[in-house]
């Protein structure tokens, strides 16, 4: 895979039992490409430290005033050099590809899942967590995929230049050869310990970025009530608390260098005083000393790649293990599990729950009453074939949304949530989006009440004479509340869904306009089926049937004047009347009754 041809057209189903697990996911998934870096790597490293060898050549033919050899050590310099050239330079190039290329198929695959779980992922995986693991944690892992082909390069060079040392000079390759690996696992006993102060670092620095998140979403709500400052201290403490992890990791890590740079040194002292005592007893020559002293000075260029691997995989394996986590999340399915259908067809029909017992006949505008705002929200999502939560399906004309595909659940119904999202784009953009035909936008606008929204549209957008062609700004938010609501209500209309569930879709919107939107949804989803969750009398009074689910179960079933009079419960919630005016109520009723029979 190269750059050039991304995206993935199938990034693959991931191991997600484990970060260590992913990260191997992702090596295999990516072999050839870590081959073809192993390779540029080798070339690299094995040019470079044949350096020394030539120098030495170099210097005792010098000695043994030998000319032909030393053309020779000059041709082999030639040689090593272009092949150090050509080597770092393809080197970087395939290391850089593994690096894009991993990270972009870690992004493919959260996309994947973001778009799989819909609204119940941010209900399982906090919203920071979500944007810290999309962001920072991608490029870690990119970084550990991208740093592994150059450290197996510098790991088989060690090992080759220890083996030709024995063989090239027996005395101080020995000493070589045993002071290396020392080196190089050296700081293997610290790396738990600047594991841990990673991972502190991470968690600290993912509560930051959910706080940053959280402050920013509701900025216009905190500056309204003036809670503004209060939400900035707290990001600042948190901001600090980051700082502060920070400088402990850095603390170990630099630990960790020092002695990358310390113990190397050491060799190289060694070696040097070692050699010299050798070549006063003539038994080693000034050239095989000058080699092999070189060759410790070049090997402290690969074995910096050990350092970097631990460091990549101390931070990459926790951001690993938290993209496995996300990626591990499945859409909740009945407990005899998802059969996909092999049928083409959408299924249509009533909609029922078997869960809360709430049915939702065809072609019928039903309102639900729920006293619980977070009740609704969960019952909604169930009814969307897509439930946090495992449980027995939703059935469409009969058949559970659990048996089939994710796509065509989603087709056959839509759920629009409290907290609709605009992409930022035009508005033609944003209701470019797959529908039945049967509905045009000027329609689905027209019922969603958005002729003030068009002329706001327009005023805000320069040069746009056509409102279809006005934009809107990030998430809406040059809009009011209600502006937002009721182009999102036009969009979920524009679709034409077979189902249509809309949660609280006016709860911004005054009355007089949320009367006239409660008849235009009437009119223009005739025939068609519509499951409205709201407390709004002007909504319930459109209803062809309203259903009342308290504490998880359907208590009540009729129409909004009806239920107003007889249910007590419906109507402490729709018209949200004290205890005393309840009791009143009762009284009344009763009186009423009386005198209906006398």
């Amino acid at each position: 895979m190269q750059i050039q041809d991304l995206p993935y057209p199938d990034p693959g189903v991931p191991d997600a039992r484990s970060g260590s697990r992913f990260l191997w996911w992702l090596f295999r998934n990516q072999l050839g490409g870590q081959l073809k870096s192993l390779a540029w790597g080798l070339l690299h490293f094995l040019s470079i430290s044949a350096l020394p060898l030539c120098v030495g050549v170099a210097v005792q033919a010098v000695v043994d005033h030998s000319g032909r050899r030393l053309a020779l050590a000059g041709g082999l310099l030639v040689l090593c050099c272009i092949g150090s050239a050509l080597g770092d330079t393809f080197l970087h190039r395939s290391a850089v590809t593994n690096w894009i290329t991993a990270a972009a198929r870690v992004q493919q695959l959260l996309a994947h899942k973001a778009a799989n779980l819909g609204s119940a992922l941010t209900r399982r995986v906090a919203a920071g967590e979500v944007v810290a693991v999309s962001t920072g944690d991608v490029e870690k892992i990119g970084w550990f995929v991208e740093a592994w082909s150059r450290f197996t390069a510098a790991a088989v060079t060690i090992v080759v230049v220890c083996a030709g040392m024995v063989v090239y000079q027996p005395q101080l390759g020995v000493v070589v050869a045993v002071g290396l690996p020392v080196l190089a696992l050296a700081a293997l006993p610290l790396l738990p310990r600047a594991t841990r102060r990673a991972d502190f670092q991470r968690e600290k620095a993912g509560r930051a970025t959910e706080l940053a998140s959280d402050t920013v979403a509701g900025l216009r709500v905190l500056r309204g009530i003036g809670g503004e400052e209060l939400f900035l201290d707290r990001y600042r403490r948190a901001s600090q608390e980051v700082r502060h992890a920070a400088v402990r990791s850095a603390r170990m890590w630099s630990l960790i260098a020092a002695i990358q740079v310390l113990l190397p040194g050491l060799l190289l002292i060694a070696v040097v005083w070692y050699g010299v005592h050798l070549a006063r007893q003539g038994r080693v020559e000034i050239g095989e000393l000058v080699a092999v002293y070189s060759s410790v000075m070049i090997l402290s260029y690969p074995l910096r790649h050990f350092e970097e691997i631990a460091m990549a995989y101390s931070f990459s394996r926790p951001s690993a293990t938290r993209a496995a986590r996300v990626l591990s999340l499945e859409r909740a399915m009945s407990a005899e599990g998802s059969r996909d259908r092999a049928e083409t067809g959408l299924p249509a029909g009533d909609l029922y729950d078997p869960a809360t017992g709430l049915l939702a006949p065809s072609g019928r505008l039903t309102a639900v009453v729920c006293g619980d705002p977070d009740a609704a929200g969960l019952l909604a999502e169930r009814l969307g074939g897509h439930p946090s939560e495992e449980g027995t399906s939703v059935l469409l004309g009969g058949v559970p949304l659990d048996e089939l595909p994710l796509g065509s659940a989603r087709t056959a119904v839509l759920v629009q949530d409290k907290d609709p999202v605009l992409l930022s784009g035009t508005l033609r953009e944003l209701l470019d989006v797959p529908a039945s035909g049967a509905v045009g936008a000027e329609e689905a606008l027209a019922a969603a009440q958005c002729s003030d929204v068009l002329t706001a549209l327009v005023q805000g957008s320069l040069g746009a004479e056509d409102p279809m062609d006005a934009r809107i700004t990030e998430r809406g938010r040059s809009l009011s509340g209600g502006q937002r609501q009721r182009l999102a209500l036009a969009r979920s209309l524009f679709t034409d869904p077979e189902v249509l569930v809309l949660d609280e879709p006016t709860s911004a919107v005054d009355s007089h306009t949320e009367a006239r939107i409660a008849q235009g949804v009437r009119d223009l989803r005739a025939g068609r089926t519509t499951v409205v969750f709201t407390s709004s009398p002007l909504l319930l009074d459109h209803a062809d049937r309203v259903v009342l689910v308290h504490e998880g179960e359907v208590t009540a079933v009729g129409v909004h004047r009806e239920l107003v009079r007889k249910e007590p419960r419906y109507r402490a919630v729709v018209t949200r009347e004290t205890d005393e005016e309840a009791a009143l109520n009762d009284v009344l009723n009763e009186l009423e009754e009386i005198e209906e029979t006398a």
